[in-house]
């Protein structure tokens, strides 16, 4: 998988959402995973032709789990030109040892975010760019529907008040098997997820009940995205470009 297939799909969400604006300094969520890697890497190819200039920095939220390593993604990012900070924490301390959490993703989702926000804001950031693909975006529906009894997902952009940032996901447009594709081909070292919930969460089996969907009904996770795309419900807009055309 090339980059420019990965980079088609990430300038058509930016432009269809207005995600960039001149002057922008993005600061790219790293967990080290596929995704995250994939979206800086993408991120950064774009600022070489885009028109409205931004700026990069890259900020990996340490959860506190023995044996996590981001030496490769410090090189990745000295290798392409892009500033890497490390914050430390100990959500995973208080998560699983302190509180004990029986389903701990929600809480560490809102912890990692809140670090995240504030290292950005450090670094005199305006955006925050998170690594969610269409995979993700599908599953967050189904988890909302079946989990909360409302219809909701990961909005493309969104703006935090209080924060005075705003959050964009550039990477909406992009199935999950392109990004493993092209992390494969590009050789890219994804840092291994340590966990001890990965693998046994809601989200987990939310994306078995989707594989088991597309077996049935061709073109399933297509057909979802594109309602949920075109739904005023979940609250995604084009910016007046796009639904001008």
């Amino acid at each position: 998988m090339k980059l420019q297939r990965i980079l088609s799909f990430v300038r058509r969400a930016v432009e269809d959402y207005a995600m960039i604006e001149e002057g922008d300094r993005i600061a790219v969520g790293i967990s080290g995973g596929k995704d995250s890697l994939a979206l800086l890497t993408a991120l950064k190819a774009l600022q070489g032709f885009y028109p409205k200039k931004f700026d990069i920095e890259a900020i990996t939220v340490s959860l506190g789990f023995e044996g996590m390593n981001f030496d490769s993604v410090k090189e990745l990012c000295d290798k392409i030109g892009v500033g890497y900070t490390v914050v430390d924490t100990d959500i995973a301390e208080i998560i699983f040892e302190a509180r004990k959490e029986k389903n701990p993703c929600s809480l560490c989702a809102k912890m990692r975010k809140g670090a995240l926000n504030d290292a950005a804001q450090k670094l005199n950031c305006n955006k925050v760019a998170l690594g969610h693909n269409r995979d993700d975006i599908i599953e967050t529906f189904f988890m909302s529907m079946f989990y909360e009894g409302r219809i909701h997902t990961a909005s493309p952009v969104t703006y935090l008040d209080r924060k005075k940032i705003k959050s964009i996901r550039p990477l909406i447009y992009v199935p999950e098997k392109d990004i493993k594709a092209f992390v494969k081909t590009e050789g890219i070292n994804v840092v291994k997820n340590k966990c001890p919930a990965d693998g046994n969460t809601k989200r987990e089996f939310i994306k078995n009940f989707i594989k088991q969907q597309a077996k049935v009904y061709d073109n399933f996770e297509t057909i979802v995205f594109g309602a949920i795309k075109r739904s005023s419900i979940v609250g995604w807009q084009m910016s007046d470009k796009e639904g001008n055309k």
